[in-house]
Order: structure tokens, then C-alpha cells, then sequence
């Protein structure tokens, strides 16, 4: 297992980040802590979870795991959405984010957490109120560190702007959705991640399952895809340059004799940018497959071939800034 440095901050992180979302739903509490253990035992470090998971119930699992091995671990979770029906149940106001750390470190069985993110931008707070919160949660020790998810290029730009202006700690990573089958971040996120130093840590990095090989063209009878609606709905996923992009990968996994979630996964790990692609497994078996991303390098002809397949379209204002880059000048390292 590598480590990686986790945006604009000295906190090493392995560079497969295991995430728990099904923890106490479709995976048992013991196979949860099972796979913590052997993610451990084989160097990984980087846990992500969040309050909402399983009603709090992955949070629970997480910390009854750890609570052995706790300075071993990089802990992330998250606060945003709601936990109660009363009119501040949710959000990221400081009354929410002060009642939903308090109750995460409670299920954590923690006095800390590494890396506290703000699951989703919340229209309804300032952004100065909720990173003035944060700033506070760090200077008390209850958080070591923050990142956010989910964010639009210009709300992270802002976050950033407005913790320089005030001094308030920054947020060193982001947790978006990409993937071979979803990368719409490359639009702005991404170059605006490179150029702030913000750590990419990929949620669904194999588009749900889609990229497991485990489906074909007709739309499954179980699993995860056979959602109506949401990010891994067969509507979502089940598209013509979805499916080209899966018999590439098919194709490199026979090429390169692994798995279609290992090829998928090590694109990733190879990808300029990337910190720690969160993989989650509902099976050991699953499990077992997916940590075999790590240990090995895709050939560049086979990531290029990759990426090709899997690009955006040419778009405005991409194409029409790239048309008048000049040639021949790179920006001096700092």
C-alpha cells in the first residue's frame, strides 16, 4: 500500500480509502469489522463514513472497530443532512454542526475525528458561519482537519476565498463522484483542485457497480443498479458511452489478467490528482477483489486507451482556452 499526502496539509493517507456506507445495512457487523481489520493489516488507513450511513449505525461499527487501533487510523465522516425532523435537524448551521459532532464522536467512541467534511453545500447558511464553526471545532481539538463533498467549483472557490480572508482553516480535500463513467468534474473541479492543492478522494469510483463486470445490457433483476432514480440508477448508468467505456475496461482487464473493479480502480490510482479513489464492498469477496487495485501499474499505452473512451466531450470554454495556450511555457513550481 502507497501513501499519499492529503491535499495542502502533511496528513499521509493510504492511497485506497475504505468506505463504509454499507456497514450494519448489507454488510453484517462482523464482516464490517472483518474488512477493517485486513484493510488495516495491509496498510490501509483512510476510513470514510458519515452520520447518516445506516441511521448512524456505520459510525457505530466504525468506532467499535478502531477504538483499539485508533491512532492508526485517518477517520473521516461527514454532517449535512438530516439526523432529526425538528427545523435544525440538518444543514451545516453551528447549532447543527456543534449537536452533530458531539454525536458522532459519541458513536465513534472517539475524542477526535480527522477529517470532518461537510457532505453537501447548504444553500440556507452562510458559508462564513459554517467555516468560522469548523475553524472552531479544529482550535478545540474535536477535528484535526476539514474537507467537503458534492461541491460546485465556484462554492469550493468560495470556501477556500473566505477561509484566506478570515483565517479559518481550509478545506484540504473534496469528495466528489468520478469515475470512468462519471467525470464531470474535469469540466472546472479538477483543475481547480490541482491548482489550490485540494485532495481529490473519489466517491462510487466504480460508477456504482457498473464497472464491476457484473452487469450486461439487460437491466438487472438485484444489486444497486436496479434503482428507480439517484446517481447509480440503471437509467444513470445504463447509457451507449457508459457501455463503450465498459468493454474497454472489460478488454484491459483480460489484457492485464485482473479484475474489471481492479483495472477501473487502478485508473484511478494512476490519475493525476487523485488521492484516495473510497471503494466499498458489501462481501468479503467483493473486498478481496477491490484491494487488489493496489501493488501493480497499468501499462501508459492501456490508462491512455482508458482515458480516451472515457473523456468528456470537446467543450466551450475548454476547447477555446486550450486553443490559445502558449506553447512552450509551464508555470514555475512553487
Amino acid at each position: 500500500m502507497q501513501y499519499r499526502l492529503l491535499g495542502k496539509s502533511g496528513l499521509a493517507v493510504s492511497e485506497l480509502c475504505l468506505g463504509t456506507m454499507t456497514f450494519g445495512n448489507t454488510t453484517s457487523e462482523s464482516d464490517s469489522i472483518e474488512m477493517i481489520n485486513r484493510f488495516m493489516d495491509r496498510g490501509g488507513n483512510f476510513l470514510d463514513t458519515a452520520n447518516v450511513y445506516v441511521s448512524g449505525r456505520s459510525e457505530e461499527i466504525v468506532g467499535k472497530a478502531i477504538k483499539d487501533r485508533r491512532s492508526d487510523v485517518v477517520l473521516a465522516t461527514k454532517v449535512r443532512f438530516p439526523v432529526a425532523e425538528h427545523v435544525n435537524g440538518g444543514g451545516v448551521s453551528r447549532k447543527h454542526i456543534m449537536d452533530a459532532v458531539e454525536a458522532s464522536l459519541k458513536r465513534l467512541q472517539t475524542d477526535y475525528i480527522d477529517v470532518y467534511q461537510v457532505h453537501v453545500w447548504d444553500h440556507a447558511t452562510p458559508i462564513e458561519e459554517t467555516l468560522r464553526t469548523l475553524d472552531d471545532l479544529v482550535t478545540s481539538g474535536k477535528v484535526r482537519y476539514i474537507g467537503c463533498s458534492n461541491f460546485f467549483a465556484w462554492q469550493l472557490m468560495k470556501s477556500l476565498a473566505c477561509s484566506d480572508m478570515n483565517r479559518y482553516v481550509r478545506f484540504i480535500s473534496i469528495q466528489p463522484q468520478y469515475s470512468l463513467v462519471s467525470r464531470e468534474m474535469d469540466r472546472e473541479m479538477f483543475s481547480l483542485c490541482l491548482e489550490e492543492n485540494v485532495g481529490i478522494i473519489p466517491w462510487a469510483p466504480l460508477g456504482g457497480g457498473f464497472l464491476t463486470g457484473r452487469y450486461n445490457r439487460e437491466e438487472p433483476s438485484s444489486g444497486r443498479l436496479t434503482s428507480k432514480a439517484g446517481e447509480s440508477s440503471w437509467k444513470n448508468r445504463a447509457t451507449e458511452a457508459n457501455f463503450s467505456v465498459l468493454e474497454a475496461v472489460q478488454s484491459a482487464a483480460i489484457e492485464l489478467d485482473k479484475t474489471p473493479s481492479q483495472v477501473a480502480l487502478n485508473w484511478l490510482l494512476q490519475r493525476q490528482g487523485i488521492t484516495s479513489p473510497i471503494f466499498g464492498a458489501s462481501t468479503l469477496e467483493q473486498f478481496e477483489d477491490d484491494m487488489g487495485a493496489s501493488g501493480w501499474t497499468m501499462p501508459e499505452e492501456v490508462w491512455n486507451r482508458l482515458d480516451e473512451v472515457s473523456a468528456l466531450p470537446s467543450e466551450y470554454p475548454n476547447r477555446f482556452i486550450e486553443k490559445f495556450r502558449r506553447p512552450g511555457l509551464t508555470k514555475a513550481s512553487n
